[in-house]
Formats: C-alpha cells, structure tokens, sequence
C-alpha cells in the first residue's frame, strides 16, 4: 500500500480552511456586479448604443395606449360622428411605430448578445489564466472541481443573467419608467393609488434579496464539491474497482448531488414565494384602478379613453414587476457565480512573475544557494527548518530521506513552485524572485515521479519541453536516451495516442515520456523527483546510463527514493525531519555512522529479502 507524502499532507489544514473557496468574502450583490464590470470592460463597450436602442424599444411600447386612448377620446367620441381620417391615420402612425420598435428591438438584442459573449469570453480566459498564476500551494488549498466549476459553470450562469436578465432589466427598466410618466400624466391620483400598491412589495424584495443570495452562494459551492466527487470517481475508476469501492464512491456521488439539490431547492422555494404575492399586487392594482377610475369618470374628471388607456399601462407598469421576481433569481445566481469567479480572479498570486523588471539570466551551468531557508503549509508545523546549502555549477546531487523529511519541499522551491517562509533561494547569486518566469522556466525544468500527460499524441507530449521541435529532433532525442526500440514498438511511432492522463500507456512508459520531455528542453538546471521510479529494473538501467549524457555539462539534483541513484551522484545530502544532517559522496557517508548508513542499510536489506 502507498503511503502519503507528509510534505503534500501538510497542505491539508490549509485545504479544510479554504472549504469556503478561494476569496470568499461575501460583498454586496451590487458592489459584486460593480467589480465585475470594472473588471470585464467588455460588457460595457458600445453600452450607450445599446441603451439608445432599448430606450427607442421601450418608449415604442406605449404606443398602443397611446393610439387607443386617442382613437377613443378623438376618433370615435366626436360631435359628428366617426373620424376616420383621424383613425386611419392613428393605425399607420402607430403601425410604423411599432416596425421602428421592433427593428430597435432586434437590434438591441444582437449587440447585447454579441457584447456579453464578448465579456464572457474574455472573462473565461483571464479567470483561466490566472488559475495558472496560482502557486502550486494555493492550487492545493481549492478542490479542482470547485477551481473548474468557477471557471465553467459559474461563468455560464453569469451568460444566463447576461444574455436574458440583463436584457430584460434594460426593456422593464425603461418601461417602468415610461408608464409611470404616462400614468401621471393621464391622472396623477390613479398613478399614486398603483405605487401604493406596489410598494410594500417593492420594499419587501429589498430584503428577500440578500436571502436569495446566500441561499445561491450555497448552491454553487455544492456545485464544486459535485464536480470534485464525480471528476475524481472518474479520474481514480481504476482504484475504486481493485479496492471494491464502487458502493462508497456512489454513495459519495449520491450525497453531492442530493446536496446540490438541496441546496437549489432551498434557494427556489425563496424564488417561488415572491410569485403569488406579485400576481396578488397586480389584481388589486388592477381592480383598485377599475373602481376609482370608473368613479372620476362618472365624475366627469376621466374620460373612457384615457381610462382603458390607464389599464393599458397598468399593464406596462406591473409586467416589469412580474418580471422582476424572475430576474432576481437569476441575478442572484448569477451574483453568486461573478462572486465566486471574482473570487479567483482577485486572489493575489504569492509566487508572482516579477515581469519586464525581472533578472534574464544567461545561458549555462546553474549554481545553486540555499540561505537559511524555512517553511511551513499554511495552518501547519513548519516542514523546512533554516535549511542552507551550496550546489556547485554542473554538481550532480541527490537528496535523500525518509518520507516527509523535506525533500519534495526543497524541490518545489527550488523551482520555484512555492516560496519559502524566510530565508532566500537563489540561483547564480540571483534571489529566485527577481527572475522572469520565462527566464526560469527555460533554465530550470523539474521532472516530477507522475509527470503528467495530455489526451494527444505521443509527438506532441514530448514537444512540450520544446514547441518547436521537429519529429526528427524527438526521434533523435529519444534514440539519446536509449528508447529508440522503445518507440519502434510504439504502433504508431511519434502519432500515438497516449489518452487522457497518458492511460494508454504503463506507469513506467509515462515516466520516459517525462524524461524525454525534460531532455529535449536542455535545461541548465535539471531536477528529478526519482524519475526512474516506475519503470523495471531493466529500464531502469537503461535510463540512468541515458541520464549521465542528459546530466553531463548542467547542474542536476535528484530527490532519490532508490538509493542507486545516490551511488551514483557526485554528491548526497541527507534531509531528516527538515533539516540537512548529513552531506557527502555516497562512498564517504555510507561508511560513517548516521542517518545515511542507516537508510543504504534498509534499503539494500529490501533488495536482498
């Protein structure tokens, strides 16, 4: 049975505390959209346009009571009977009205459309591009599946909120608006008798809102724990079925998605209660206008026109209300989602790109300087304890120890995947931290024991350690590492298909093409977390005579979990409980007494047994 790496394992307290998800403060719903619309300009490009049209869509919709009450008051109701020049007339104005309001409609729709897709789109990439940015520490603290629902399913129901509530705010806005002036208009004490109807209500949704807000951050959040139950049911299928653990990871499934149902449930039912009391608001506005109209015009004080035409836009008037219930669930949700991604996108990376003001280091043998180097996981003992070493330019060095010694930790830091707590790293008398990414990533490339492969070709894995490279160069750099009988085997040569995680080939096979991509970057600094790992004995002899070419001329540093390829570095350093305690050629240190004869003598009684 594989035991877990406590160097991976204390990241643990820091992944319970990040259970809320990454920057999870919760700000109001309308500062939320106003960070994100200052964070996506996209959305608001073209806005005055846009707003032009829907302006020229809405007044539009008031000329049918318009025309109505006229044809009534001025057309029908005259002294000599029937006006039908003035009725003809009102039919064509009001017929080219309402093409003007549909045309402007239309229109307004495709811009809306094209400019959320737009910000949509840009807004998918940054969120992506900043998840890359992300330390490896702060990666580990964000469950995968919630990382990718915020980037995913959170941006979609931003696109739902976008393309059809924020349609629809813009048209019940305006005509919100419109009714209102036309109702005073037509008579004031009817407009003020519909607002005190629609009051109570409009002020009790003030303070529905921010339950309907919480009820959707949870919702979302249960989304993420969905994704990460089914992804990793999919991702580990083989470990389930040797374990017999298809019951548990079902039952697991199961209690995500009941969660998730629950959760949007909850939020729903909140939804559903504001319809009945919106329908209710509507009938007494409508019915409270019937009676009081129909008294002012026995009074003489209203004429039959304008009333019918006051229900018209009692109509205009409580549509936007109805309507709002419904936009307020999906802009709540969609709050709850622009949160949730803003959260990512606002979370500041701790191992920052220094950028244009960076160091670009020249080409060569890298030496490398460990200066009282200290760190901790975020909640957890501290793993490193004022660690410093020296590494000489083109030295071949492994680091050795038990499990959860530091060995793993000394590696991420020296490439930079995290940054120590105190102390410095640096790399030819350069702080890590004042070198580009680009730089960095160029000279030092590090092999991890599961490097991981792409759903492609076998070709285009191993291009990744150079994009540029040709087939030959592939053909010759494996033919180096001694796999060129290897890849004639392969049935399609460089054109193999290694499949998702690389599960068309073994374990051992993964690792060749790791160290095959690492090989062909030619790096100046080369760092192996036991590449050799998983492959047989015999290729395992195959690939430590190919690593003496690869490592011959750079500096290369080995985390040795076979202590073969201590034997055969120039030097070794011996990590125990964070601390370096013992350092020298393996012929030297397995002779002394102390934490290294101990380990040799372990590991070649296991070779023995």
């Amino acid at each position: 049975m594989t035991v877990a790496d406590p160097d991976v394992e204390q990241a643990a307290p820091a992944r319970r505390e990040a259970d809320a998800g990454i920057g999870s403060g919760r700000a109001t719903g309308l500062a939320t959209l106003r960070t994100g619309l200052r964070m996506t300009p996209e959305f608001h490009q073209g806005l005055w346009v846009t707003l032009l049209l829907a302006l020229v869509a809405t007044v539009g919709r008031i000329v049918v009571p318009v025309a109505v009450q006229q044809t009534l008051d001025r057309g029908l109701d005259t002294a000599g009977g029937p006006d039908i020049g003035f009725i003809r007339t009102a039919v064509l104005l009001s017929a080219g009205a309402v093409i003007i309001t549909a045309v402007a409609a239309y229109r307004m729709n495709v811009r809306l459309y094209r400019t959320s897709e737009s910000g949509l789109a840009a807004l998918r990439v940054r969120a992506f591009r900043h998840v890359h940015d992300l330390s490896m520490l702060t990666q580990s603290t964000e469950r995968r599946g919630g990382l990718v629902s915020r980037v995913t399913t959170d941006v979609d129901q931003i696109s739902q909120f976008m393309q059809y509530g924020g349609l629809m705010i813009l048209i019940a806005g305006g005509q919100l608006v419109v009714a209102s002036v036309l109702m005073l208009i037509y008579s004031w004490p009817l407009a003020l008798l519909v607002w005190a109807v629609f009051a109570p209500l409009a002020f009790a949704l003030r303070y529905f809102q921010r339950w309907l807000s919480g009820a959707y951050g949870a919702a979302r959040e249960r989304v993420g724990d969905m994704l990460s139950a089914v992804g990793e049911s999919v991702v580990g299928a083989a470990v389930i079925r040797a374990y017999g653990a298809e019951e548990r990871t079902a039952r697991r499934i199961d209690e995500s998605v009941d969660a998730y149902r629950d959760a949007q449930t909850r939020a729903q039912k909140l939804v559903a209660a504001t319809f009945p009391s919106t329908e209710l608001a509507a009938a007494v506005a409508t019915a409270a206008v019937v009676v009081a109209g129909t008294a002012m015009g026995i009074g003489g004080h209203l004429t039959a026109g304008r009333l019918v035409a006051f229900l018209f836009l009692v109509t205009l008037f409580v549509s936007p209300m109805q309507v709002a219930t419904e936009v307020l669930n999906d802009a709540q949700n969609a709050i709850a989602g622009w949160r949730r991604v803003l959260g990512v996108l606002e979370t500041t990376p701790d191992v920052a790109d220094p950028g244009p003001e960076g160091v670009e280091l020249p080409r060569g043998a890298i030496e490398v300087a460990f200066e009282d180097v200290s760190f901790a996981y975020p909640g957890g003992p501290t793993v490193l304890h004022g660690v410093s070493a020296e590494i000489a330019p083109r030295a071949r060095v492994a680091i050795v120890g038990e499990t959860g010694s530091g060995k793993t930790t000394f590696a991420k830091l020296l490439t930079r995947l995290m940054d120590p707590v105190s102390g410095r790293v640096l790399i030819d008398g350069v702080p890590l931290t004042d070198v580009r990414f680009s730089s960095l990533r160029e000279r030092i490339v590090m092999v991890p024991q599961d490097g991981y492969l792409f759903d492609a070709t076998l070709g285009e894995n191993i291009r990744y350690g150079r994009p540029g490279a040709t087939d030959q160069e592939i053909t010759l750099a494996l033919t180096e590492l001694g796999l060129g009988d290897w890849l004639e085997g392969m049935p399609a040569g460089l054109s193999s298909a290694v499949g998702q995680r690389g599960e068309s080939l073994s374990a051992g096979e993964r690792q060749l093409v790791a160290l095959a991509r690492a090989y062909l970057a030619a790096p100046d600094l080369l760092v192996l977390d036991e590449a050799t790992s998983a492959v047989d004995p015999a290729t395992e002899v195959r690939i430590a005579r190919a690593l003496e070419g690869i490592t011959r001329g750079r500096t290369a540093i080995s985390i040795a979990h076979r202590l073969s390829t201590a034997e055969a570095a120039d030097e070794v350093i011996v990590f125990d409980q964070g601390r370096i305690v013992q350092r020298g050629p393996h012929a030297v240190l397995v002779e002394q007494p102390g934490r290294y004869a101990d380990l040799y003598a372990s590991w070649a009684a296991q070779l023995r047994a």
